[in-house]
């Protein structure tokens, strides 16, 4: 006896239904996603193998092979190598402070390491004279100011976070307040200051790439190199912070040990950057702001290490033209923080809310 199908003769043809089609989750919503991602590593890639090529070798009168040359090439290594530091330093701790304060507008700047950088240094010359910077100068120098960041960060989002109120927002008002204070009473010192050491002071107050010691990168880069790492280690569970606390917490992490250990790491970084070349305001909004845009996902692997790529380009990029072009090496943080203002202006007049 034969069967009759109720279907009709085009079922064969008809298309499989929702639920029958495969389903996956990731980072990357369709192949075209994921290749543009590739794409904008690629790029980010030559770019900076273009302007680091262009600062070893552009206008290096030596001849190849010489003694001369490679004196030349490894005095524009140095540079290469603070600039890398930096890069990385502001780019994992900017993106990592945003996902662990909820806000992608503030940067770890808001919880006062410039202001306090700024008070070591005016204070150093203020009891010390000029000859203060001189004396109280190499790794001595270098780790008190770090380490005293690190310990004040510690002290503050541990107060504030562990205490009976528990809120991030209020640590961050209470690191507005700290820094302004501390801003205030650097103004002070200043104002009563000999001319001359005041002079000397302004040099060290703004970022610049000539003024990092490189004798202490054999420190910094073992310190940044871990820290970072263990940043990169965790990006999973920055992932679920991002989600929110009561998501956290349900799935198990503890919401407010993650964001103490993450703002622990963030104060490492920003200690080591700080410290080595000085206060450096928007860059860190600058890099994560363009990578968020960039990347388009909410995974941390894959907005740090595009987040470093941006930094290292631009920061590179605005050393080579800025150098050799125009022959200004000492504007390029004032480029650097003058575009890094106008996209923080752009952001908040748009999102119209921090």
């Amino acid at each position: 006896m034969l069967k009759t199908s109720s279907a009709g003769p085009d079922s064969a043809q008809a298309p499989a239904s929702t639920a029958d089609r495969p389903r996956q989750s990731g980072p990357f919503t369709d192949s075209r996603h994921r290749t543009r991602y590739i794409l904008l590593v690629a790029v980010l890639v030559l770019v900076s193998a273009g302007s680091t090529l262009g600062i070893l070798l552009w206008d290096n009168k030596a001849a190849p092979g010489t003694r001369a040359f490679e004196l030349i090439v490894g005095m524009r290594m140095d540079a290469l190598v603070v600039i890398a530091v930096v890069a990385f330093c502001q780019a994992f701790a900017t993106v990592s402070f945003q996902t662990a304060t909820g806000n992608r507008i503030i940067t770890p700047s808001i919880m006062g390491f410039e202001a306090l950088y700024t008070v070591i240094q005016t204070a150093t010359v203020f009891f010390l004279g000029a000859a203060g910077l001189t004396l109280f100068a190499g790794g001595a120098q270098f780790f008190l100011q770090a380490g005293a960041m690190v310990l004040f960060a510690t002290a503050l989002y541990t107060w504030l976070l562990s205490g009976r109120l528990g809120s991030i927002h209020i640590m961050l008002l209470v690191g507005v307040v700290i820094g302004g204070g501390l801003g205030s009473l650097s103004s002070f010192m200043q104002r009563i200051m000999d001319p001359n050491e005041f002079d000397l002071l302004t040099a060290r107050l703004f970022g610049n790439i000539g003024n990092a010691d490189t004798a202490n990168l054999k420190y910094v880069i073992p310190i940044v190199a871990v820290t970072g790492l263990v940043i990169w280690l965790r990006a999973r569970r920055m992932n679920l912070v991002a989600l929110g606390a009561d998501v956290t917490n349900n799935l198990g992490l503890n919401h407010k040990r993650e964001v103490m250990v993450s703002l622990f790491l963030v104060s490492v970084l920003m200690s080591m950057t700080t410290s080595l070349i000085g206060p450096m305001t928007f860059l860190g909004f600058l890099v994560a702001t363009l990578a968020y845009s960039a990347t388009d996902t909410y995974d941390h692997r894959l907005v740090l290490p595009v987040a470093f790529l941006i930094g290292y380009a631009i920061l590179s990029t605005a050393y080579f033209v800025l150098r050799h072009v125009f022959y200004a090496q000492g504007a390029v943080t004032v480029i650097i923080e003058l575009v890094g203002g106008l996209v923080f202006l752009f952001v908040i007049m748009r999102k119209g809310r921090l």
